[in-house]
């Protein structure tokens, strides 16, 4: 006799989260020794890594809208925190961290407003020149920042410029002990995936060199010791006077947060052949980085690699987030004393390697086969980035982009909308026009959208038409898109065309354009509605009789 398995048994909990088990272990295994480095790299220290990691990893998880997504300090979220905490620092020398928590809270409380109004949607239409120039920009500035830790040095300032400009400074403090642990963490990094992939090679980076420069005795310094145990709370406190400044800081927080994630639940998508929620992953995100601020941690984002890792062990569902939380914490409470023994130029050569990854050398290898605007868009992108902050770069990168966009668009409206003889290209319904009648009109054709982009053609093309004819057929069957300025520009030509003599019979214009054109004053108030068709049978019924109508007025005239 066949028995079925009760689901409820822990036989079958373990067949249903076994993949979710590893996945989660794997990811917490790749995790550890990034959120260590990346918490020294935010001026924080490590255990706000691990803090970040844990809070992010499991809030996350838990409400996020990607069920495989792996959350965690990442290096873009990471430069903007080690800005926050330069900038937040007390006379002392001690780091104002409710301050700093303040700021974190309110940028997780800005990514749950992204999420609630629904914001999430529109990454997709972020373009690619500007991503691929956002993310080398941040590969760079995070190597630019390691290069006085590579040497043995303490960094002199996290601004990537001011970083190159006081290189000189390092002339004979280099320490070469931690010059080789940088160079064999790098090289264990990035070569030991090409002969096995069973470990992650950060982590054997970080095992292996903290035991050979403990062993060697190596004169380098460590990241010192680390709090073990539970975080406690850390209230947040704004300073109301300089509210302007911080909001700025959490919003930068916020987006950065939101394209980094996003991003990366698109890369989850593919691997899993499922569709995320955006707008509750911002939420998720939101929700993690108030959780990771609330305990001293550094906020987080969807982490590519770590999320890859995940799905690829067999993480398919949120448990696996969890589970690699609940694995940092793990070590957290039970390995912080073997932590703090790690060199800190060997987390220098792990964020060396984080930063190589980034850059996006596929870009890179196209520039000078794609576009000329998009090459000019990518550079310009990556060097603002360096130059100045991140907020600042994505946003001119879009708004050049945008200006990209309505330049090729009102290219294509300007050579898709000429003025032409009926008999050069007509549609077919134009073909049984009578010969007498053929000769007496001109018909223009409109297609696509007509939009801001297209307004100075619109006005061109009115000028031709008031050189060739004095009847003109506007066919706007097409028109797929109209907005304020399109309209207005629209509205303009006819103006210029009736004050020229112009009679212009309007065919085709969609209920809701009619509406539009009511609305802005262009039926009737420029156009009659006796001149306006809904097609252009209706137009051959009626067009004998108006030009009967415009021979009279002629003959009159």
């Amino acid at each position: 006799m066949n028995v079925t398995a009760d689901p409820r048994t822990p036989t079958s909990f373990w067949k249903i989260g076994r993949g979710d088990f590893f996945g989660g272990v794997a990811a917490g295994v790749v995790a550890l020794p990034l959120a260590l480095a990346f918490g020294v790299a935010s001026g924080l220290g490590p255990v706000a890594g691990l803090y970040g990691a844990i809070a992010t990893g499991i809030v996350a998880a838990v409400f996020g809208g990607t069920p495989v997504q792996i959350t965690g300090p990442t290096g873009p979220m990471t430069l903007v925190v080690a800005g926050v905490v330069a900038a937040n620092m007390l006379p002392s020398g001690q780091v104002n961290l409710p301050v700093i928590v303040g700021i974190i809270v309110l940028a997780g409380l800005a990514q749950v407003a992204l999420g609630i109004l629904r914001i999430g949607a529109y990454i997709r239409y972020v373009p690619y020149p500007v991503i691929s120039g956002f993310m080398s920009g941040v590969g760079v500035i995070i190597i630019l920042q390691q290069i006085f830790p590579m040497l043995g040095a303490e960094p002199p300032s996290s601004n990537p410029l001011s970083i190159l400009r006081q290189l000189h400074l390092l002339s004979g403090h280099i320490k070469w002990a931690a010059v080789a642990l940088s160079a064999l963490t790098i090289a264990t990094v990035l070569i030991l995936p090409r002969f096995t992939k069973a470990v992650p090679s950060s982590l054997v980076a970080l095992v292996v060199l903290t035991a050979l420069a403990m062993l060697l005795k190596l004169d380098v310094s460590a990241i010192g010791e680390i709090p073990s145990g539970l975080p406690s709370l850390v209230m947040p406190s704004l300073d109301f006077q300089q509210l302007p400044t911080l909001l700025a800081t959490a919003i930068e927080l916020a987006f950065l947060g939101a394209i980094d994630s996003l991003l990366t639940s698109l890369v989850a998508d593919n691997l899993t052949r499922t569709q995320h929620d955006s707008n509750r992953e911002l939420i998720g995100q939101g929700l993690g980085n108030i959780a990771a601020g609330l305990i001293g941690g550094i906020p987080g984002a969807g982490a590519t690699m770590r999320t890859v890792i995940n799905v690829e062990a067999g993480g398919r569902s949120r448990l696996s987030g969890v589970i690699h939380g609940l694995f940092l914490a793990a070590v957290l409470l039970g390995l912080s004393g073997l932590v703090q023994h790690v060199p800190r130029a060997v987390l220098a050569g792990l964020l060396v390697a984080v930063g190589i990854g980034i850059i996006d050398y596929r870009g890179f290898s196209h520039v000078l086969r794609v576009p000329r605007s998009d090459a000019f868009l990518m550079l310009f992108v990556l060097i603002l980035t360096v130059a100045t902050d991140l907020i600042t770069a994505v946003a001119a990168g879009l708004i050049i982009a945008s200006f990209v966009f309505m330049k090729k668009i009102s290219d294509i409206a300007g050579r898709e909308t000429t003025l032409t003889p009926v008999v050069d290209e007509p549609w077919a319904d134009e073909l049984t026009i009578p010969d007498a009648l053929r000769t007496k009109l001109f018909i223009k054709h409109v297609d696509g959208p007509l939009f801001f982009g297209f307004a100075s053609q619109f006005l061109d093309i009115a000028r031709q038409a008031m050189a060739q004819s004095r009847l003109l057929v506007l066919r706007m069957d097409r028109i797929s898109y109209m907005d304020q300025t399109g309209v207005y520009a629209l509205r303009d030509a006819l103006m210029r065309l009736i004050a020229a003599g112009v009679r212009v019979l309007v065919v085709g214009v969609s209920v809701a354009h009619v509406d539009l054109l009511v609305k802005l004053q262009v039926i009737p108030a420029v156009v009659p509605e006796s001149d306006v068709f809904s097609d252009f049978d209706a137009l051959k019924k009626a067009l004998p009789g108006i030009i009967q109508e415009m021979q009279v007025k002629s003959d009159a005239g």
